[in-house]
């Protein structure tokens, strides 16, 4: 569990505890329920990540839009609502190029004016051979709160942790014309384990075929 879901399930609890002593359990039932919300709001689960030249989705999440942009960039949007977990994390490997805080609006997560005018963290990781890739980390309509544990010169594994946006939200990556997208809308996505994105020119071997070439280097040595 992230630490401030401790803080906020706890201080839930506590005053449900109180209010139970003051007026009886029934009374503080909706306290008691609202603790036990922000225990599991606040879930980190571990997550298996993929290995290889892909980026994985930085949030858990509905894809909106597969969007392309000037200068062969393509945009993809993720929209978090409320069930969802909501701990980022880097889409690949890298150092932390720059962070970038930006003002804005609240506007409902899912419109897409959102990607342009609601509050919003921006983040760049570029990884040894120059690539980069930014996603944003957008407040919307409930969440309006946005955390970056991570600052700029931070070493990152890909699918590592990086911050969250508390109640519901929205996450926009962007792609340079060197990834090939592998997600298309409508389709859900898992923080750190879902391809969003593979290297251009880069091909994905089946694990039989990886173990049969494995086993014919070995018979040749």
């Amino acid at each position: 569990m992230v630490r401030d879901g401790i803080y906020y399930a706890l201080g839930f609890t506590a005053a449900g505890a109180f209010l139970a002593w003051l007026a009886g359990p029934w009374t503080a039932l909706p306290l008691f329920i609202l603790g036990a919300f922000c225990a599991w709001f606040f879930r980190d689960p571990e997550r298996p990540v993929p290995a290889g030249p892909v980026a994985v989705s930085p949030a858990d999440g509905r894809v909106l839009r597969v969007v392309s942009e000037a200068d062969g960039l393509t945009r993809i949007s993720i929209f978090l609502n409320i069930f969802d977990v909501h701990v980022n994390r880097s889409p690949i490997s890298g150092v932390i190029a720059d962070i970038t805080y930006h003002p804005g609006k609240f506007l409902v997560a899912s419109l897409d004016a959102a990607s342009l005018q609601n509050e919003m963290n921006v983040i760049t990781v570029e990884s040894r051979d120059g690539t980069k890739v930014v996603f944003k980390q957008i407040a919307g309509l409930i969440a309006r709160r946005i955390v970056c544990t991570k600052k700029v010169g931070d070493v990152v594994d890909a699918g590592e942790r990086v911050g969250m946006i508390k109640f519901g939200s929205r996450v926009d990556i962007i792609f340079g014309p060197e990834w090939r997208i592998e997600v298309k809308p409508g389709i859900h996505v898992t923080a750190g384990t879902t391809v969003l994105a593979r290297r251009a020119g880069e091909i994905e071997l089946p694990l039989t075929l990886v173990a049969g070439i494995k086993e014919t280097a070995l018979c040749q040595t």
